[in-house]
């Protein structure tokens, strides 16, 4: 995957380069604002109206830019509004599970543009890195984009992860924990690299459930407890970028031993881990269930969905499997409200879709164990993105690094000079 050579940024006057970080932050806005008039953007970029006309003049000669129509006026003639290409400007957004990533192509409005697909990798897989770009090449091929076009990747992915560093320091070999560095010299392009859960939460704060608020806490629950810090409408990443680490917060003196390796953690009684524990011993103890009836045969293919589609049916003993884990949960939660005083609080991921089932122990601790004044004014609201928050969340994440790399910058002046 080529980048534009740096060649093209040497030796260019100060104006110049001042009509590229413009021209920049035309596209910037563009992409997270929508159609805009020339008007609207030169208030923006505080330069005047004849300056930005000619450097939307550019950009639409560059192919950056379209010109869409016209838009509303409150009075007199109508404003001409402009818009990105679609086509131009594409990002490659990679999202980790437990024993696979998917992947798939964005353009500069986050529309998929290929189809999602999965590969068979792990954070700890050798050939982890010889994956992610040959899944990419393919699917650029598959679907016609040039490589040209793809300006950066994003990859989120299990781990304690510097998104600064590009360092995942849950890699177990030590040599591949830079995985950012790895990715950016096999693709030569912009990579970002960020926590799972933290881009979960990033996609749900910019098109879900937390988007019209500034002060969010966004659970993914699953396998662990990922968690998202939003204040003031920043995300939250701590000083080494390890914030939000809810699945080990200490909750059971000497309880069951975590994969952390330490003992009682949350994760331990509120995670899918949790539900399997508790099936297994339902099978043990030949419980009078419909699921352990269902899958008396192969108990070892029961999955949580299949406990939340059970307890939906009625089924007794996944409704206080449910019971369990969601008061688990509300213990924890109580600890975050009286902490942080969050405007509301999202869950998604799988577990999330148990919804009432889940929802109202989670409300019964909370009444238990919060101040009243506190919690009674923080909403909880249930996810309804589905698996794709991560992807989008992603996807986003690079389009902002993007903006703010030369690369484009050094794009843009070839092209302003051919």
């Amino acid at each position: 995957m080529n980048q534009p050579p740096k060649q093209a940024t040497r030796n260019i006057s100060t104006s110049e380069l001042n009509k590229i970080r413009q021209k920049k932050k035309i596209l910037s806005s563009l992409h997270t604002n929508g159609n805009t008039s020339a008007t609207e953007l030169a208030k923006l970029l505080k330069i005047s109206l004849p300056t930005c006309i000619v450097l939307l003049n550019d950009l639409i000669a560059s192919g950056y830019l379209k010109n869409i129509g016209v838009g509303e006026s409150s009075g007199g003639r109508k404003p001409s509004l402009y818009g990105l290409s679609e086509d131009v400007l594409y990002v490659i957004a990679c999202d980790f599970a437990r024993y696979s990533a998917n992947m798939a192509i964005f353009d500069c409005y986050n529309k998929f543009v290929t189809p999602v697909v999965q590969i068979d990798t792990h954070i700890d897989d050798p050939h982890l890195v010889d994956k992610l770009y040959e899944a990419a090449k393919k699917l650029m091929a598959d679907h016609g984009i040039s490589e040209e076009k793809v300006f950066g990747l994003g990859v989120d992915m299990p781990g304690l992860i510097n998104s600064k560093s590009g360092i995942n320091y849950t890699i177990k070999d030590k040599k591949h924990q830079n995985i950012g560095r790895e990715l950016k010299q096999k693709f030569n392009k912009p990579v970002y690299i960020d926590n799972d859960a933290r881009m979960h939460a990033y996609g749900e704060f910019q098109f879900g459930a937390a988007k019209n608020y500034k002060d969010a806490i966004i659970i993914h629950w699953s396998w662990g407890l990922g968690l998202g810090i939003f204040v003031n409408g920043q995300l939250y990443s701590g000083k080494n970028g390890f914030a939000g680490e809810f699945s080990h917060i200490p909750m059971v003196e000497n309880g069951e031993l975590c994969i952390c390796g330490k003992r009682g953690c949350l994760e331990t009684i509120a995670s899918s881990n949790t539900i399997m524990k508790r099936v297994a011993q339902g099978f043990e103890d030949k419980e009078v269930s419909a699921l352990i009836n269902q899958f008396a045969a192969h108990p070892e293919k029961v999955t949580p969905e299949d406990v939340i589609l059970s307890a939906r049916m009625g089924d007794e003993f996944c409704i206080a499997i449910l019971n369990e884990i969601g008061k688990s949960m509300g213990k924890g939660l109580s600890y975050i409200i009286q902490l942080l005083n969050p405007e509301v609080i999202v869950l998604s991921g799988p577990l999330s879709k148990a919804k009432q089932y889940v929802l109202s122990p989670i409300q019964q601790s909370l009444n238990r164990l919060c101040l009243e004044k506190i919690s009674e004014s923080t909403p909880i609201l249930i996810s309804d993105m589905g698996d794709q928050s991560a992807l989008l969340g992603t996807s986003e994440m690079i389009f902002q690094k993007v903006f703010t790399e030369m690369n484009i910058a050094e794009q843009i002046m070839q092209e302003s000079e051919a």
